[in-house]
């Protein structure tokens, strides 16, 4: 199925998976904020947004030894400890996120410094209205395509606040033509038996993946849960060694291993050592008990590199799974009638 393009075509009208291989090209876009961007004390940074417009931000806790503390606030507000030597950054990709906006009031309450991040909507407004440095993430696509995007503008704002190292936003922009090349080999009429993607999608086919990680690579095990959950619309869950093995590796034991499960293991050899020790003994341990782990081991030197990889990587091969599914990987429908359903 996979190898029939008139099908990928016709199944994914919106191009989703063209948007994906080519997401390499945000790391282009101008992420200039409206306004200079000009901080004083910034003693903690909190990332006020939902979804795919904080799923990049989960990047921090691994790509960058932070400055200083940083937290992502999925809430309708931001925390109490919040002043004016936090930096707040607002992100909605729609700019009408309900939680989001709720939580940019709530740090203007607070006299925190903001920084705005949206494609337009309410958001931006709203940053205009009270003279709020605003970048403009361009529009057109899903917030789970964005983020490249996102990354790039969460990054520059960090880089200006002097919470991520300079140089940073160029690091990130020097990885382009390597990931064009890379997801290249991903696409639709590369046939299935030469498709990492691909034939990884065969295998989810029909089955919950549960998506295991160590710390490092836990930004890109998290995004292929949500791909899974929004573009194949089926559910899947993760979670990251070591904390696995304290609770939820005993779970195993009583799971007769013919369950539709798919375990997916995220394996990087930048992990701790201990980490790679965990996987193998794991394996070995629950050998017959739980479903073989099917392993991605990200390709790239560095861990930035690691994690773009992956994301692009989870994008693709849940967009096949979705086509398998007999599915648009693009609407998600359920979510606009919830919003339907909250305005009533």
């Amino acid at each position: 199925m996979l190898d029939d393009l008139k099908y990928i075509h016709d199944k994914d009208a919106d191009d989703a998976l063209g948007v994906a291989i080519g997401q390499w090209e945000q790391l282009n876009i101008d992420v200039t904020p409206s306004k200079p961007l000009q901080f004083t004390n910034v003693y903690n940074v909190v990332l006020a947004g939902m979804g795919g417009s904080a799923l990049p931000g989960v990047f921090f806790t691994s790509w960058h030894d932070l400055k200083e503390p940083f937290e992502i606030c999925r809430n309708y507000t931001v925390p109490a400890y919040v002043d004016q030597d936090s930096l707040v950054i607002v992100s909605s990709y729609s700019g009408n996120t309900e939680e989001t906006l709720s939580a940019l009031e709530d740090a203007r309450s607070k006299s925190a410094q903001i920084v705005v991040v949206a494609a337009g909507g309410k958001l931006a407004e709203k940053a205009k209205e009270y003279d709020l440095p605003l970048v403009i993430i361009p529009a057109g696509k899903q917030p789970r395509m964005a983020t490249f995007g996102f990354l790039k503008a969460f990054t520059s704002i960090l880089e200006a606040a002097g919470v991520v190292g300079s140089g940073s936003v160029d690091d990130l922009v020097s990885h382009t033509e390597w990931l064009k090349a890379e997801f290249s080999a991903f696409q639709a009429d590369v046939a299935q038996k030469d498709n990492a993607a691909k034939l990884l999608a065969n295998e989810l086919v029909g089955k919950t993946a549960i998506v295991y990680s160590g710390p490092k690579m836990w930004p890109v095990a998290n995004k292929l849960k949500i791909c899974i959950n929004e573009n194949a619309k089926n559910t899947a869950w993760s979670n990251q060694y070591p904390e696995f093995n304290h609770n939820e590796f005993i779970g195993w034991s009583s799971h007769p291993v013919e369950k539709p499960f798919a375990v997916v293991e995220i394996r990087s050899g930048l992990e701790h050592e201990r980490i790679q020790k965990r996987f193998l003994a794991t394996e070995k341990l629950l050998s017959g008990k739980r479903p073989h782990p099917l392993v991605i081991e990200p390709k790239g030197d560095t861990l930035l590199a690691q994690l773009l990889w992956t994301v692009g990587y989870a994008d693709i091969v849940s967009i096949y799974l979705s086509l398998l599914n007999g599915l648009n990987p693009t609407p998600v429908d359920l979510v606009e009638k919830l919003k339907e359903e909250l305005n009533k």
